[in-house]
């Protein structure tokens, strides 16, 4: 009864209410849904959030406060905007909407802020140098024949970049086989051991470029009793770049999962052996980044090439004897001079820098930029080909014989 009581007190379902057939033919028009994430209301909040703030701004620095920088007017626009843009936003959403939208205009903001400084290096960079860089000679001579006060059709900064390529080669050579293997065995073999040495690459990335440039100095230059040159540099640019890379290739190789290193030990591979086809070549894109992040911190150091390898203004390009120059040391005398010429040679340099710089990141991100197991263009050629011509030796297998005399055709009996 009581069941009975409980039923009957229950509300009755609501009718389920049908959309009534419109259309010529019976249907009901669809309308479609935006899926965008920007809408109209964001739009205008965000366009009268930054009216509103100039224009407070604008009455604090001309009637109210005595304030007249630049920079002042700018941080005091920016915080009224946001300030203003979370009011606008709280009429229409909830407080963590509010949340959401205003971390999203600082954290945009902040990228654009970052953009716009790139782009503001870059280009005045650029605009600086073009009046060096429009020359051939610029790049197929060097300063050995050319004064200060010699025009810019005359003189280049060819042996800068022979000497910037020769030394972050061979500090490439250097640091990527001792950075990756640090950070193989940091990962592969833990122990009171790694943690130590984990411990002192973190204290060495923070390490000073002109203590680095001093090691070397002592060590190879005044102990050893060798000469400036290339070779001296890129020892002392190898320090520098050793623990960016043994760092963020250590990061790298702790992200591999441990179910791909499980299968190949399910396999009966050894522990190398895994390490060596399933660790690292899953881990090569991270791994080439690890590679850039070390050489942008080599290639643009100024103070340890300047202890270990000298200063020059004609062309050595042999790294292992005689003083040899930079692109960055030669930015750095060429702005240091009071002559025009030579301040454009010297922005000039410094954009030929940033644009050796893009041609490495571009050439490792081809190289490591491919997914594990994916295989390039000649791989995959090569393995149609190896299947063409498994397939024609299995079909020549499954072709008959010719029967000789004697052979009745039939396969012998079983043992």
């Amino acid at each position: 009864m009581t069941s009975d009581l409980l039923h009957s007190e229950r509300p009755a379902a609501p009718a389920t209410v049908r959309p009534v057939p419109e259309g010529p033919e019976g249907h009901v028009p669809e309308v479609r849904r935006s899926t965008s994430a920007v809408r109209a209301s964001d739009l205008l909040a965000v366009a009268g959030a930054a009216v509103g703030a100039l224009a407070l701004t604008t009455l604090l620095f001309a009637w109210v406060a005595p304030f007249d920088t630049a920079l002042g007017f700018v941080v005091v626009a920016y915080l009224l905007f946001v300030a203003l843009y979370a009011v606008l936003v709280s009429l229409d959403e909830t407080g963590p909407a509010v949340r959401d939208k205003v971390a999203a205009v600082l954290w945009q903001s902040l990228a654009a802020l970052l953009l716009s400084a790139l782009l503001l290096v870059v280009g005045y960079t650029l605009w600086r140098g073009r009046s060096a860089l429009v020359h051939l000679n610029f790049l197929t001579e060097d300063m050995s024949g050319t004064g200060p006060l010699q025009p810019l059709s005359e003189g280049g900064v060819l042996h800068a970049v022979v000497g910037t390529l020769e030394q972050i080669a061979l500090a490439l050579g250097i640091t990527v086989p001792l950075g990756l293997a640090c950070a193989v065995f940091l990962n592969e073999v833990p122990g009171r051991y790694a943690r130590f040495v984990r411990t002192v690459v973190e204290a060495m990335t923070a390490l000073p470029s002109i203590v680095a440039g001093l090691f070397v100095y002592a060590t190879v230059i005044l102990i050893l009793g060798l000469e400036k040159s290339g070779a001296a540099a890129s020892l002392a640019l190898g320090v520098m770049m050793l623990p960016i890379v043994i760092r963020a290739a250590d990061v790298v190789i702790r992200l591999v999962p441990g179910s791909l290193r499980e299968a190949s030990y399910a396999l009966g591979a050894s522990q190398w052996r895994t390490v060596w086809t399933v660790v690292l070549p899953t881990s090569r894109s991270g791994l080439t980044t690890a590679v850039i992040l070390g050489t942008a911190r080599g290639i643009g150091e100024t103070s340890p090439v300047l202890l270990t390898s000298g200063a020059t203004a004609e062309l050595n390009a042999n790294a292992l004897s005689g003083p040899q120059v930079s692109l960055p040391l030669a930015t750095f005398q060429l702005v240091s001079s009071p002559q025009p010429s030579l301040i454009a040679r010297g922005f000039g340099s410094a954009a030929l820098l940033m644009a050796l710089v893009l041609l490495l990141f571009v050439v490792a991100r081809v190289i490591g930029g491919r997914a594990p197991g994916e295989l390039t263009r000649g791989q995959r050629h090569r393995r149609v080909v190896a299947s063409r011509r498994d397939a024609a030796r299995m079909a020549a297998r499954a072709r008959p014989r010719p029967r000789r005399d004697g052979d009745t055709g039939t396969p012998p009996p079983p043992h």
